[in-house]
């Protein structure tokens, strides 16, 4: 196996997901369209970096050199950098300059580099620094709740925090549970019924277009190394 890339959800509020990543020779990884940005750390050849990556609204491409190793911490929807506003990381990414070994420098302050199991305390402490913050509106609204403001400011409040559009966000979720239930084996018309795909080339549509997949490849695990959670929580809502 080229690729070793493992998730694991977080109990923290902050945070979607938590990941590593580590390449056993050069290979490429297909990305999958994501609605969190997050933070990502990685060695190569005994050199460190750090990143801030940003929603993505499609699929691509990269390749992955051999030896590196990646821990990655996925932020709830509804979060965001003091120092960088979400909408202007959407399908692009930043690499955080004066990184070393052991610390890296985020909105102007310097901070330990995490493992992939004190991810959390690190968040921690950039949310008590003020340096990651988030609209509570997001969170109710994607719980269900009807806020006491006009649509429309509830969408520039959702875009403002998240960078995407509610109906983008419902979308991309959908799409990667459904990629999930199909890497696990179900059946196309199963997965077209729980999701309320139209029809299976509407589902095939949207795996092309937000996973780089189709159904059968994510059936068979052909295609190679794909960017995705095959834990995800296939019983949460994908609604807003």
């Amino acid at each position: 196996m080229a690729l070793r890339f493992e998730t694991r959800a977080s109990d923290s509020p902050w945070v979607d997901t938590v990941w590593t990543c580590t390449s056993e020779r050069v290979a490429e990884m297909t990305s999958v369209a994501t609605v969190c940005w997050g933070l990502v750390f990685w060695e190569l050849d005994g050199t460190a970096y750090a990143g801030v990556s940003g929603p993505e609204t499609g699929t691509g491409t990269a390749p992955v050199p051999e030896g590196a190793t990646f821990v990655g911490i996925e932020f709830a929807v509804g979060t965001w950098l003091r120092a960088v506003p979400t909408p202007a990381l959407v399908d692009r990414g930043v690499e955080l300059p004066g990184t070393t070994r052991r610390t890296f420098r985020l909105d102007g302050l310097r901070w330990e580099r995490p493992g992939p199991d004190d991810a959390e305390a690190l968040v921690d402490r950039l949310v008590r620094a003020g340096a990651v913050v988030r609209d509570p509106l997001v969170s109710e609204v994607r719980r269900g709740h009807r806020p006491v403001l006009s649509e429309r400011t509830v969408e520039r409040r959702f875009r403002t925090a998240t960078g995407l559009t509610q109906g983008a966000v419902r979308q991309i979720e959908r799409v990667r549970k459904a990629s999930a239930l199909l890497a696990a084996g179900a059946q196309v018309a199963d997965v077209v019924t729980k999701f309320e795909y139209f029809d299976e080339p509407h589902l095939a549509r949207a795996l092309r277009r937000y996973v780089g997949r189709t159904a059968r490849q994510l059936r068979e695990g052909t295609g190679g190394a794909l960017a995705l959670d095959m834990d995800l929580d296939l019983d949460q809502p994908t609604t807003s």
